[in-house]
């Protein structure tokens, strides 16, 4: 085995603290005990007990939850849906038709943002939940239909071919065989997606309207007015609960390619 150059330690280190040190740093001061966080005075848990209180935050949260769960749920049909026309349908430009799904992952968030703000405007669609919706809907499609195509190329196609033998119909033989066996793959994308929509605020500000507020979309006016312990412990539980689910959802793809 080949000793590797102690240099690369040393920039790992580096590169690692550079990304996760501001992070380290905020979970640290939403426990400080001074509202000015600015350096440390004592242990406190009264900034997360605030939040509780906090009804703008706590209706934002329940908006973005709502966003969120609508935008995944129509997203997995439409993405499993997807994914498994690509890869077992074989038509006329169906490299082209998966390249134009793919082009929500590839194109700038702020172009897409705009693009849907101009749509909605020219079709006389008032701004609200529901625009945020259809706009995430749009890229969280693609992370869906990439996982379960991954799922797809990794299974046995045989098996839904004996399950026809055995007298099962095209449509059972996937309800009955394949769907279960895509179960992980799609949970896995639902939760990447969910984690997505979730933290998004460059699309959410520009298709939000009155009274949609997303938990980002509060969380930015409130740093307009400076950083307060309440937002570092916020900014914690959204760290937090981000890193649970992402991890979640590799455990499943994980799961399901050793399965």
């Amino acid at each position: 085995m080949l000793n590797k150059p102690k240099w690369l330690a040393v920039v790992a280190v580096f590169i690692y603290g550079f990304l996760y040190l501001p992070i380290i740093i905020l979970i640290v001061f939403s426990f400080d005990e001074s509202r000015m966080a600015v350096h440390w005075t004592g242990f406190t848990t009264k900034w997360y007990e605030k939040l509780v209180t906090d009804q703008s935050l706590i209706s934002a949260l329940i908006n973005s939850i709502i966003v969120a769960l609508c935008a995944v749920t129509v997203s997995g049909v439409m993405g499993t849906m997807a994914a498994v026309g690509l890869s077992r349908q074989h038509f006329a430009g169906k490299g082209a038709y998966r390249g134009l799904l793919m082009l929500p992952i590839l194109i700038p968030e702020i172009a897409m943002a705009v693009a849907a703000l101009i749509l909605f405007v020219a079709l006389g669609v008032n701004l609200s939940l529901s625009t945020i919706i259809v706009s995430h809907i749009v890229f969280c499609v693609a992370y869906v239909t990439l996982t379960v195509m991954g799922r797809l190329e990794g299974m046995d196609k045989r098996l839904e071919e004996a399950a026809q033998d055995l007298g099962a119909s095209p449509v059972m033989a996937f309800f009955r065989v394949t769907l279960p066996l895509l179960m992980p793959g799609i949970i896995a994308g639902c939760l990447l997606a969910f984690v997505l929509s979730l933290d998004d605020f460059v699309i959410t500000q520009f298709t939000a309207g009155v009274g949609s507020t997303t938990l980002p979309l509060r969380i930015y006016s409130l740093v307009k007015f400076g950083v307060s312990p309440e937002i570092n412990a916020l900014s914690t539980l959204m760290i937090v609960a981000t890193v649970a689910i992402t991890l979640l959802a590799e455990f499943i793809r994980r799961k399901e390619v050793t399965s």
